[in-house]
């Protein structure tokens, strides 16, 4: 495993100038940042408190959703939190990579199984490439290309800190 050159804690301040400008005024008592489990899911909760908004953010899974679930499975830790009503808010997912697009679709599908939201707004940190189905961002921190046979992992350190990655894809 290396560390990659990208800045993770710069990107996340690139991704709070984005999600800021995404939370538009008269829209923002019923926005609901919604993190994607794992690394989207720490991206919210330090979004929520950067940006000051009421509440709490969600934490959302693919694992129901995804089309390799019999592959993969279910752990205890994926399960979906969302701590208030999803009908008529303005849903703004939260993912630290966006790859193929597959964990995207399998969580909007989560996401509707709690609800009907206003809207749904994808930010991520990285978008990668590589798409696979027809999903892009509102808002990305970096755009880059990676061969498939390498995985960017965005970590979490005891501070709060984060850090990039590069892995050999499994």
């Amino acid at each position: 495993m290396s560390t990659l050159s990208l800045d993770a804690e710069a990107l996340y301040g690139e991704l709070l100038r984005g999600v800021s400008r995404l939370l538009r005024p008269a829209q923002t008592e019923q926005a609901a940042l919604v993190g994607i489990w794992s690394g989207g899911a720490w991206l919210a909760e330090r979004l929520q408190a950067d940006l000051r908004l009421a509440g709490t953010h969600g934490v959302i899974s693919s694992a129901l959703h995804r089309d390799d679930f019999s592959e993969r499975g279910m752990h205890a830790s994926d399960a979906t939190k969302l701590p208030f009503s999803i009908d008529g808010r303005h849903v703004i997912l939260i993912d630290d990579v966006l790859y193929t697009g597959r964990t995207t679709r399998a969580v909007i599908n989560e996401l509707f199984d709690f609800g009907r939201p206003a809207s749904v707004t994808l930010a991520v940190l990285v978008d990668r490439g590589g798409r696979e189905l027809p999903i892009e961002p509102a808002y990305a921190a970096a755009k880059l290309t990676l061969p498939a046979e390498q995985r960017l992992s965005l970590a979490r350190d005891a501070a709060g800190r984060f850090t990039f990655a590069l892995e050999a894809a499994a």
